[in-house]
């Protein structure tokens, strides 16, 4: 676990998701993402997302991420593909999921995905993760996500 840091932080999680998609799906997209994010981080980007054990009265540990993890709506696909063009743009971590990753075996799901033009897939998600001062003008358009 990485310690939090004491002073206010700088960096946060921003997920969003295409308010078309189910809600299943969307929890489904959101733990895929967010675990891949997570995974691929380099050392660098990981000590900033900030771990961290909450202890109860029996001394239990509870592992949680100290940082905001903002879960955000967006209306269709195409404002999905815009925020994760900025996103790369601004050189953050991010994943995305779109309905191609979905039915069948992953084998089946990235051939399908293979056979997609870019502008072709239907986004269904994307976490990003960075500096509050370079996700907020990209999320900022978006609004909470209701179930």
């Amino acid at each position: 676990m990485n310690e939090p840091l004491p002073e206010r932080t700088t960096h946060k999680f921003a997920i969003v998701l295409n308010r078309k998609i189910e809600s299943g799906a969307a929890l489904n997209a959101c733990a895929h993402m967010t675990a891949t994010l997570v995974a691929r981080a380099d050392s660098e980007t990981t000590k900033h997302m900030s771990f961290v054990d909450y202890l109860d009265a029996e001394g239990n540990v509870h592992p949680v991420s100290a940082l905001s993890l903002v879960v955000l709506s967006a209306r269709n696909s195409n404002q999905i593909r815009t925020a994760r063009l900025e996103a790369i743009s601004a050189g953050l971590s991010y994943a995305d999921f779109t309905e191609s990753m979905t039915k069948d075996t992953f084998v089946e799901q990235m051939d399908r995905t293979r056979a997609l033009r870019e502008g072709d897939i239907d986004y269904w998600g994307l976490c990003i993760f960075g500096l509050k001062e370079m996700i907020d003008p990209i999320t900022r358009k978006f609004s909470l996500w209701r179930a």
